[in-house]
């Protein structure tokens, strides 16, 4: 597509030329931010925030205004889906999510709805639509979902878990249902993520933020498989142009190869992971997205600095690099840190790309 100004990241999740490593951050759109807090003051709630077009698209370009970054991710949450599929989705203060309708049986799992986008979730594509249309093809839009075992564990537990006992229980001693709830699960991203791409999605990534919880073998049944099914059903050309999908498995450093398998275009990688390390597994096949550690955001900027260039000197010459924390930005770090990591990712890396 010919009017995107900057499309250094599509370039890089493709191993395409690029001139400098594009950078973005997980919840780059957020609360480290005071003109976010501002807004979601004016939203009244975090809902609320998402289900408003404009506001969502305030909150997604807040951080391009401040930034030289390369990507924009759509505002929204990886519990949308359940919540359209009749969970009743609240947020207890300081407690974080939580569902009034847990699912606890195969009758439960028969009679969930796969929700249709542009009904149910209608609010998060018109979020998309307005957001592609006042970004003005400045750089690409990222649209996102949860992966099917990660909005299962949400779903099962009730909200967030440290042990993941229910979800784990109905994995070992009712693996049926849990299949079923999976593969409702991934139906409904497919037609999520597709109805995204649609409304103006340029790139997709999927958030398994809970799969480095399993042992190999259940990450491969209960995480992957499913994850693959979504690789496989999705939208991979629109408006003329590649659609790249990302793979994110947090604490999954160890299955990137089975990942690389799945025909995704990119891999997110975590802070545990050695970026030169899983360059040598799986860098012919797939990019590389990562992965400083978010806390390393509260150093000093010169340890910043220090830490962008050994991660560009890890990765090394080529292309195939997005560079992005391990995970989300946290809340009370400095914008000013933020501010340092991206500019030292552009001014660092030039010299690893090109001739």
């Amino acid at each position: 597509m010919k009017e995107l100004k900057n499309d250094r990241y599509l370039r890089a999740l493709l191993r395409q030329e690029v001139d400098m490593t594009p950078v973005w951050m997980m919840r780059q759109a957020g609360r480290y931010l005071p003109e976010y807090k501002a807004t979601r003051a004016v939203a009244g709630d975090f809902m609320s925030l998402c289900r408003n077009a404009e506001l969502a698209c305030e909150v997604t370009l807040q951080p391009l205004r401040r930034y030289p970054l390369d990507a924009a991710i759509l505002f929204s949450d990886i519990l949308t889906v359940p919540d359209a599929m009749g969970l009743g989705l609240y947020f207890e203060h300081g407690e974080g999510p939580r569902f009034e309708r847990p699912i606890k049986s195969m009758a439960d799992v028969q009679a969930l709805p796969i929700p249709d986008p542009e009904d149910e979730l209608g609010y998060v594509m018109n979020a998309v639509r307005t957001i592609r249309r006042e970004l003005k093809g400045e750089v690409p839009l990222i649209g996102f979902s949860g992966s099917p075992w990660t909005l299962a564990t949400y779903m099962v537990e009730g909200g967030s878990s440290k042990a993941f006992t229910k979800i784990k229980q109905m994995m070992y001693a009712e693996p049926m249902t849990l299949h079923l709830l999976l593969d409702k699960l991934a139906d409904s991203v497919i037609s999520y993520l597709n109805a995204q791409i649609k409304a103006g999605a340029q790139s997709v990534m999927v958030f398994d933020t809970w799969g480095g919880v399993l042992t190999p073998r259940d990450y491969r049944d209960f995480s992957l498989q499913y994850m693959h099914k979504i690789v496989d059903g999705l939208i991979r050309e629109h408006e003329g142009r590649r659609v790249p999908v990302t793979l994110f498995t947090k604490n999954g450093g160890q299955w990137l190869e089975q990942i690389a398998a799945t025909g995704c275009d990119a891999l997110g990688l975590d802070w545990t992971t050695d970026i030169a390390d899983a360059k040598r597994r799986v860098g012919d096949k797939v990019a590389l997205q990562g992965n400083m550690d978010p806390s390393m955001l509260y150093a000093a900027p010169e340890r910043i600095r220090e830490e962008v260039a050994t991660i560009l000197a890890g990765f090394g010459q080529g292309n195939g690099h997005v560079f992005n924390l391990g995970h989300g930005i946290h809340q009370d770090v400095d914008p000013e840190h933020a501010g340092v990591f991206v500019n030292a990712v552009h001014e660092l890396s030039a010299q690893y790309h090109g001739r």
